[in-house]
């Protein structure tokens, strides 16, 4: 079996945390097994560790999130990429060609799907490995795993099985299913045993390959990013799921919880304060969840999520928390922190002058062994001042030694690097028309393979 982790979403829902770098499961607020702070991503990969399955997974992810799953899982973790964000259908159609024809993987083997951030007990991993011999056992061309219901909510899309079982003793045939209906509905719902439709699929390779096929997309795996603006922005939910009729369901009665939501995040977190600040006694049932620099303190309000982070600060209720989404519309700024492969970066202030000259300030840190990419700016220039640590960099090829107090400066055009040789950090001020962080020439990744030039 081959598991694929699609990891995405815009961050709009746990704002000001998330942001478009930056979704929900990246966020460190859960409690790991040792104490320290976890991610949903760090989480379901010591999961899969734990359930044997880490070895077979891949994650398929945007561009976006690239550098912060590198961040978070290692530098090793195989990612599949889309070039831009098309939704689940196209980004599981690049996933299946890149396992056949860059990974030469049998058309016969079972691929699961799964998201990247279910909140789920170690049990749960089991299922997933079951939904192999499903497949084999029913002859079915799709198993889908669904949760059975808690209570009856409005938040979920149900499976509704057809009232026959499938030669599976443990699966169901479906046969519809139902989007997020009302309270009335799906308590009508869980009366004839409809279940929690979690987002969890598996198939054989050969199917999906085959229905590509079909509808006369490209099968490997660079002609498909070739043409991947060209597919249509759907999930496989609509695209797929709901239209085949050879479908079963595997029950799981176990813990599952989207924790997609202020509300539902909070009730897994186990302290009410994280970072600096303070939350009164009688400020009851309220979160405090501070990225930034300043205390922030909570008197005699109740049932609160305070979060503040360089991206902006909110005040809410739990039960008002899920509209945030809402309110924030099609606003889509720039991101304010991001973690990278090599460390994060935090802006600490921007400004743009009426003749349209920017200058953006960043504090950088950079991990003890990590380098950025070699690369060149062509719309700014740089002044880095070191402030910690100690830190090889390279300027066009010719490399130095820098210590706390230094002063770099990094003209338009100049190709650069550093490399942490211990931890560091960094003021970067950047000036320029334009500062945007796709303004990048990356000319290498690795600190090995830039061609150094020795002084004379």
């Amino acid at each position: 079996m081959k598991l694929v982790l699609l990891s995405g979403g815009s961050g709009k829902r746990l704002w000001p945390l998330s942001n478009d770098s930056r979704s929900k499961q990246f966020l460190r607020v859960l409690e790991g097994q040792d104490g320290a702070a976890e991610s949903m991503v760090e989480r379901v990969w010591r999961q899969l560790g734990s359930a044997g399955l880490r070895e077979s997974a891949y994650v398929a992810t945007n561009r976006a999130q690239r550098e912060m799953i590198a961040s978070q899982l290692g530098p090793d973790v195989p990612v599949i990429v889309e070039p831009e964000r098309r939704d689940t259908f196209p980004a599981m159609a690049l996933a299946a060609s890149y396992l056949y024809s860059e990974e030469n993987v049998s058309l016969d083997t079972v691929v699961a799907v799964m998201p990247v951030d279910p909140y789920v007990d170690d049990a749960f991993f089991g299922h997933v490995r079951k939904l192999e011999n499903v497949l084999r056992e029913t002859g079915a061309n799709l198993a889908l795993i669904g949760v059975v219901p808690s209570l009856p909510s409005e938040k979920y899309g149900y499976i509704v099985p057809s009232g026959s079982a499938a030669s599976s003793a443990e699966a169901l045939r479906v046969g519809h299913f139902r989007e997020k209906p009302s309270r009335e509905a799906a308590e009508a719902l869980m009366a004839e045993g409809a279940l929690w439709n979690c987002g969890v699929f598996a198939f054989r390779l050969g199917y999906l390959i085959g229905l590509l096929s079909d509808k006369g997309y490209p099968i490997r795996y660079g002609k498909l990013l070739e043409s991947y603006a060209e597919l249509p922005k759907i999930s496989f939910d609509y695209e797929v799921v709901e239209r085949e009729t050879k479908t079963v369901v595997l029950p799981y009665d176990g813990y599952w919880k989207d924790l997609g939501t202020w509300n539902t995040l909070t009730e897994e977190i186990g302290s009410p304060i994280i970072g600096r600040g303070l939350v009164a006694e009688d400020a009851e049932n309220t979160h405090l969840i501070n990225e930034l620099d300043i205390p922030v303190a909570v008197l005699g309000a109740r049932d609160l999520v305070v979060a503040a982070s360089p991206d902006g600060i909110l005040v809410t209720t739990k039960d008002a928390s899920p509209r945030i989404k809402d309110v924030l519309g099609g606003d889509n700024p720039r991101p304010m922190f991001e973690e990278r492969r090599w460390g994060q970066y935090k802006v600490v202030d921007y400004v743009k002058y009426p003749e349209g000259y920017e200058v953006l300030t960043k504090r950088i840190h950079i991990r003890s062994g990590c380098n950025v990419s070699y690369q060149l700016h062509r719309k700014r220039n740089e002044v880095w001042t070191i402030v910690s640590g100690i830190a090889d960099i390279v300027l066009n090829e010719r490399p130095y030694h820098v210590k706390p107090g230094d002063v770099v400066r990094v003209p338009e055009g100049t190709r650069h690097s550093i490399k942490g040789v211990t931890d560091v950090e960094l003021i970067e001020v950047q000036t320029g028309q334009e500062l945007i962080e796709e303004d990048i020439v990356r000319l290498c990744m690795e600190w090995d393979e830039i061609p150094f030039h020795q002084f004379i």
